[in-house]
């Protein structure tokens, strides 16, 4: 894909909700989407097939979408079986890539021609926004794609090699709902420095419901693996960012609130089992000795990129030249 400009009034993002038997927090993130003021969303529902009257909050939320037409928001909807959180996540995603068709019962089929995909494939961006979390205002769609537009601004003046592909990933900031009218704001690292290095992916991970990521990463890289529970969308980044040189680009801008009471809260009871998957996916891709640095040096290294990103550094420089000389002089052994 080749997008040499963003225009906020031209440009499509497809965003992705997934939802099982959460009538209640479905219809929060909905209604979240459609009082969204940017033209040019594509909104893209799988659910599992759910039970509680979530589909009946679909068809309602398709009505009132179509009775905002001059806004431009589309809505496809897909309600069957699914295999777990990933293996929806990953229709909703076929289905922006263009390689996934619903049909008049609102169900799901691969397409076999990938040149058909690609011709109705629309949104250039995708946002995860699953059942229960919601867009942060009703204008942050419109905010993200003009940071897009901006972004794109600078690289044609400095880095003019890149238009070719655009920005891969831009991510914003997620607040966080602990219940009780209670908000903390992650901002994916502090917006200290970019998700640029392995490092970081180490000690953490990117948003997916903040991130705007461009569609033919996804074509590069593939869908999320459904072989995790819990931490495919991270070890997705570490393909695409750690490994593959992708660059995530951060704005500060509050994108999202998430429901801390969902599966991936990594805070709370899934946090061992978060730990457990990514431990054994750094086991599969790193060397041991690799992994034992990683282990032995990494808060070292956290803690330099820290200062150094404060212009700090030099301090830590200084005091280390005078342990080497203090060693070279045998005053330290």
């Amino acid at each position: 894909m080749v997008v040499n400009e963003l225009k906020s009034e031209r440009m499509k993002l497809s965003i992705v909700t997934i939802n099982y038997n959460n009538a209640e927090g479905l219809e929060r993130t909905l209604n979240s989407v459609l009082v969204q003021t940017y033209e040019g969303i594509e909104h893209i529902i799988v659910d599992g097939g759910s039970t509680d009257g979530s589909v009946d909050v679909i068809k309602r939320y398709v009505q009132k979408a179509k009775s905002r037409e001059s806004r431009a928001k589309s809505v496809i909807w897909v309600s069957e079986r699914d295999n777990g959180i990933y293996n929806a996540m990953n229709k909703g995603i076929e289905i922006a890539l263009g390689r996934r068709v619903v049909n008049a019962l609102n169900r799901s089929e691969l397409v076999e021609d990938k040149n058909i995909g690609i011709q109705r494939a629309t949104g250039e961006y995708i946002q995860i926004l699953n059942s229960g979390d919601v867009l942060a205002a009703p204008d942050v769609t419109e905010r993200m794609v003009s940071a897009l537009n901006d972004e794109m601004s600078r690289l044609r003046l400095n880095e003019p090699h890149t238009l070719n592909d655009g920005v891969s990933i831009l991510y914003g900031n997620m607040m966080k709902d602990y219940g009780g009218g209670k908000l903390g704001r992650d901002m994916s690292g502090n917006g200290l420095y970019e998700p640029s290095s392995f490092i970081y992916f180490y000690f953490g991970t990117l948003n997916h419901d903040s991130a705007y990521i461009r569609r033919d990463l996804f074509d590069k890289y593939g869908l999320y693996n459904e072989e995790m529970k819990i931490c495919s969308d991270w070890e997705w980044y570490v393909r695409a960012i750690a490994i593959g040189g992708e660059k995530a680009v951060y704005t500060n801008i509050d994108v999202t609130i998430f429901d801390m009471n969902g599966v991936s809260e990594s805070g709370g009871k899934n946090a061992e089992l978060i730990k457990i998957e990514r431990r054994e996916y750094l086991e599969k891709i790193l060397p041991a000795s690799v992994l034992n640095d990683y282990d032995a040096y990494a808060f070292q290294i956290d803690q330099y990129m820290r200062l150094k990103k404060h212009h700090m550094w030099g301090i830590v420089h200084l005091m280390e030249r005078v342990v080497r000389k203090m060693e070279k002089w045998h005053i330290l052994k």
